[in-house]
Parts: C-alpha cells; sequence; structure tokens
C-alpha cells in the first residue's frame, strides 16, 4: 500500500519501506530573519529559498515524525530587586522644539509591501501527460496524482497567498489563523477550495512553459536600486540580461523548462556599465546603479505611484 514518507524535505509517496530517503533530521531554525536546518549549515532569508534547502541525510522513509523538537529557552534567573533610589530633583521646564515632520527628508518612509505572489493557472493542460506521484503545487495542499482515481472527483483545498512570518507567529496572507511551531505551520489547513488539482499547470509550448509575471521587490540607497525577481531554478549559464540607460530586457529560462520574458523601462535613467545581475537559487538579483541620484517611488516607469517612497538604506531581513 502507498504511504507518504513524513520526513521533513521528503514528503514522497513511496511502497518499499527500504526505499532510501533524503531528508533533514533536524528541527527548523529561525532566528533574526535567518532560515534554515539545525541538522545543515545553509541560512537563509526568505520562505521560498528556506523550502529549497537540499536536505543533508539519506535514510529510510517514515510514516512517524521523528523529528526532535526545538531546545527550548532556559528559565530566566529570579529578578533581584534594584535598590531604592531617592527621585532626582526637579528639572525646569524646556521650550518645546520646533514641530518636525513625520518623516526626514533624507529617509523617505517604507516602501509598499513586495508585489503578491503571481497567480498558479486554473487548471492543467490536458495535452501534457502527469507523471506518476507527481504533487499538487498549490501551496498547502501537498496531494499527490493517483491514475486510477478520476479528476472529477478530486478536490484541492489550498492557500493563495503568501507565507507571513512576524514576531514568531507564522501563517499566510489568505487566512487569519497564527501559529508559533513551524510544524503546526505547515499543517495549517487550506482556506481555498477547487474543483481540481494542479499537477503540470499549463501554457507549455515545445516542451516549455511560459512564465507571464514574478513577484518581485526592492530598496534603494542615494547611488542605486536594488531588485529582487523571485523565480526559482534559473538557468544560470542561459539566462541573459541586458540593461540599457532607460530599462532593461530579461530571458530567463529555468532548469525545470519554464521560461520567464519581459522588457520594461525603469522610473529613471541608470549607468548601463556599472549595473549587475546575479543568479541566486530562488531569485534574480539587480543591482541599478543611479545616473542621478533621483528616489525612486516605483520600479518600472509605468507602475502606479501609491505616493510612498521606496525605503532607502539597507535592506531588512525577512
Amino acid at each position: 500500500m502507498a504511504t507518504k514518507c513524513v520526513h521533513k524535505g521528503c514528503g514522497k509517496v513511496f511502497t518499499d519501506p527500504d526505499e532510501p530517503c533524503v531528508y533533514h533530521p533536524g528541527p527548523p531554525v529561525f532566528h533574526e530573519g535567518q532560515k534554515g536546518w539545525n541538522c545543515c549549515k545553509p541560512r537563509v532569508l526568505t520562505f521560498e529559498e528556506f523550502m529549497d534547502i537540499p536536505p543533508c541525510t539519506t535514510g529510510k522513509h517514515s510514516t512517524v515524525d521523528d523529528t526532535p523538537a526545538p531546545a527550548k529557552k532556559s528559565e530566566p534567573a529570579a529578578e533581584v530587586q534594584p535598590p531604592i533610589v531617592a527621585p532626582a530633583p526637579a528639572r525646569p521646564p524646556v521650550a518645546a522644539a520646533a514641530p518636525q515632520s513625520a518623516h526626514s527628508p533624507a529617509i523617505p518612509p517604507p516602501s509598499p509591501a513586495p508585489s503578491p505572489a503571481p497567480e498558479e493557472p486554473e487548471s492543467d493542460d490536458p495535452e501534457i501527460a502527469i507523471p506518476d506521484n507527481a504533487t499538487c503545487r498549490r501551496k498547502g495542499c501537498g496531494a499527490t496524482y493517483n491514475k486510477d482515481v478520476s479528476r472529477e472527483e478530486e478536490k484541492c483545498v489550498h492557500h493563495p497567498g503568501v507565507p507571513v512570518f512576524h514576531e514568531g507567529s507564522k501563517g499566510w496572507s489568505c487566512c487569519k489563523r497564527r501559529v508559533l511551531e513551524f510544524d503546526a505551520f505547515l499543517k495549517i489547513e487550506g482556506c481555498t477550495e477547487k474543483k481540481k488539482h494542479l499537477f503540470v499547470g499549463k501554457g507549455k509550448a515545445a516542451g516549455e512553459e511560459k512564465v507571464e509575471t514574478v513577484r518581485n521587490d526592492f530598496y534603494q540607497t542615494a547611488t542605486s536600486v536594488n531588485v529582487s525577481l523571485y523565480l526559482k531554478k534559473i538557468d544560470k549559464e542561459n539566462a541573459k540580461v541586458e540593461f540599457t540607460a532607460t530599462g532593461i530586457t530579461l530571458d530567463l529560462p529555468t532548469t525545470d523548462n519554464k521560461r520567464y520574458k519581459d522588457s520594461f523601462d525603469f522610473f529613471a535613467p541608470i549607468d548601463p556599465e556599472q549595473s549587475k545581475s546575479r543568479v541566486l537559487g530562488t531569485k534574480l538579483e539587480l543591482t541599478l546603479v543611479k545616473s542621478d541620484g533621483t528616489s525612486w517611488p516605483v520600479l518600472r516607469k509605468d507602475d502606479r505611484w501609491t505616493g510612498e517612497r521606496i525605503q532607502i538604506g539597507s535592506a531588512g531581513r525577512a
């Protein structure tokens, strides 16, 4: 009988209990914005990168979660009452300072929230064969394909939003439930239902799937704009990024037969010779060197400006 492995990082459906299982034996670690696993060294900043950290241990599949619980913090020592100190004499009143604006002109208010994750297609392409044991691509579903079950009998309960980690709580942007433990976060039931699962998607031509949009965010300094375009498994050898004085042209194939192509103008001119790009595991990073020092309220020239300006300084950690 086919059973799903509960080891972290595996999740495969198996029938042979002696089949090799590659997984993370340790619990997840979230510390000061960094994310990783207690059993291995990689540390990343985004949830997408965390989910892509390769498993570090080979063993056997299991239906019992034997991941050790994270170490609990030691109890604080008993508080010591501070000595009583006589109050200092009251100081004479000081004239009120001149009122200041809510935001310093040198440091504009924080940027708007990153753009939401692009929506998945509504259904699979009927002309594309679904591989055995394929997993539903919608977040929070985790169902595996069973060729013996009619597609009309499927029910996909998932999360259409993005993960939200804030001050220790964990949840999804599409629903209200928040939990403290990562295991509990993975078990939060989906809040949206569709009639069928999404195993392979659609839009493929000649074996390649076209990606329409990607999520992005950016921050800036006085001299540069630093952009993250989130796309997993970019083929570093074949990716093309071409800067001009006013915009950019992108052709980003991935190693799992997808491709994202786009061309757009920036809000303000850049120095194309000094600007750089870097391919990472889950995104493309752009460093755009400003040619005139203008503060950018938006990334694209045709983006709607909400009235807020993007943050100047170092990027905050997730």
